[in-house]
């Protein structure tokens, strides 16, 4: 079974029990915007959204506000607006891509160097996929993969920071403001929020941390 973004999932491994209740939570919001990025949501996803409740702090009211938007939104309009974002005809309004972000083209170094650190975790492409693995949603899904320990081993704290630096941190906050700025973002305003966020408190906790 594989991914829509190239990892192949055959290698992934039970989740292991002694994982923190913290853990937990950063791979549940790495795997709920990798969900909402790598293509429109469906309508079992639109519904658990509606039921989402806010709370305090920048990701409770991303999600809050998340929850707003889903309850307004249709599978269809959302799709449009995701081929609008992201597919466009010929490109869409955004390039979800590192590459792109960091070199202003598609397949440069940090590809390159990204590929490398995949072969380094044992975190494979999948065969048939033609995006780069560079796409933000396969790299959340990565980070949520080395949290829970389906490549192997859950990751240490010091190699998800090494990993998060080189290849998410550098580009993805970024990324996240264009989303909430962009024409075309209604449902995805409050997504470009909560991605915002959720990289800023990651960053705060591995410079703690590490």
């Amino acid at each position: 079974m594989r991914n829509k973004l190239g990892v192949d999932m055959a290698q992934r491994m039970a989740q292991p029990e002694e994982l923190l209740d913290e853990d937990r939570h950063r791979a549940q919001c790495y795997r709920l915007i990798s969900r909402l990025l790598a293509r429109a949501p469906e309508e079992d996803l639109l519904a658990r959204l509606r039921a989402l409740e806010g709370g305090g702090g920048p990701i409770g009211a991303a999600l809050g506000a998340l929850a707003e938007a889903a309850k307004s939104a249709t599978r269809e309009t959302v799709a449009d607006e995701y081929l609008d974002l992201f597919i466009g005809i010929g490109r869409g309004e955004l390039v979800p891509f590192g590459s792109y972000y960091l070199t202003g083209f598609l397949h440069e170094k940090p590809l390159a160097r990204l590929r490398q650190d995949m072969a380094q975790h044992g975190v494979a492409r999948a065969e048939g996929v033609s995006e780069p693995e560079d796409h933000i949603a396969s790299l959340c899904d990565m980070m949520a993969g080395f949290i829970l320990g389906e490549f192997g081993a859950p990751l240490p704290l010091a190699e998800q920071s090494a990993f998060f630096d080189r290849h998410v941190r550098s580009w993805a906050a970024r990324f996240f403001e264009d989303l909430e700025a962009a024409r075309s973002a209604r449902f995805y305003k409050p997504v470009g929020a909560f991605g915002r966020a959720f990289m800023e408190i990651e960053t705060a906790a591995f410079e703690m941390a590490v």
